[in-house]
């Protein structure tokens, strides 16, 4: 009788594949939008990769672009990035304010509470534009529970801001801060929150003990979190405020 079954040799890459399809996918975005921006930390794309895509399996829309905020840089360097996902292309390398009592020229803390003007962290949903005190404006609802869920009760939206400038950097040795928004260069806030309405995903990061091992958005596929990207100082806890 003729063998109908496949040789394991043959077999084992045809279930390896199968196996690992979602985390190979996000290790291919991952390591595209990382060689797209350079100056980027390849483990914080690769946490904000993972994450945005955790949320699409548990329901979420699939955004067609990512933002990634990098708190743990200091505000002088650029520390967002906006990459359209389908091309896998750097629309933005950008300045961003954090908030004003977040810290100085770099962030240490971070808050989900009303009234804290403090940065929040973790992944959010992109909204409406609205023209407001600040300007035009983007709001975010925050995906994480008791980390930045009260993002539209604190108003935290994206909108340009003078205190974004190299200039303003250059004089005062940090940018100007704002209420806990994520403020940009004026000249550059229009573009940009047009390319991130409307349902997109935003994914801020610090090193955060407490966040990093509680974040559903993380741990979604049961990978060990980078190296890189594991506490390397601490500060206070967004989960825990």
């Amino acid at each position: 009788m003729p063998k109908t079954s496949l040789p394991w040799r043959r077999l084992a890459p045809v279930l390896l594949a199968c196996f690992c399809a979602p985390a190979c996918a996000d290790d291919t975005l991952a390591q595209a939008l990382s060689a797209a921006a350079p100056n980027a930390d390849p483990a914080v794309i690769d946490l904000a990769v993972r994450a945005q895509d955790c949320a699409v399996r548990e329901g979420e829309p699939a955004p067609q672009r990512l933002a990634v905020i990098d708190y743990s840089r200091p505000s002088t360097v650029p520390r967002l990035w906006v990459f359209d996902l389908n091309r896998q292309k750097l629309l933005f390398e950008e300045l961003v304010a954090h908030g004003r009592n977040s810290g100085d020229n770099l962030a240490r803390s971070f808050s989900n509470a009303p009234g804290s003007l403090e940065s929040s962290l973790g992944l959010f949903r992109t909204l409406d534009t609205y023209s407001g005190r600040n300007g035009y404006s983007l709001r975010m609802d925050g995906l994480e529970p008791g980390v930045n869920d009260n993002a539209l009760e604190r108003a935290l939206v994206i909108h340009g801001a003078p205190y974004v400038s190299a200039e303003t950097a250059r004089r005062q040795g940090r940018l100007g801060r704002s209420w806990g928004c994520p403020a940009v260069r004026p000249a550059v806030a229009r573009r940009l929150i047009d390319t991130l309405k409307g349902g997109q995903m935003v994914f801020s990061y610090y090193p955060d003990t407490r966040w990093l091992r509680a974040s559903p958005y993380l741990r979604c596929d049961g990978r060990p979190l980078a190296a890189a990207a594991r506490p390397r100082s601490s500060g206070r806890s967004a989960a825990a405020r």
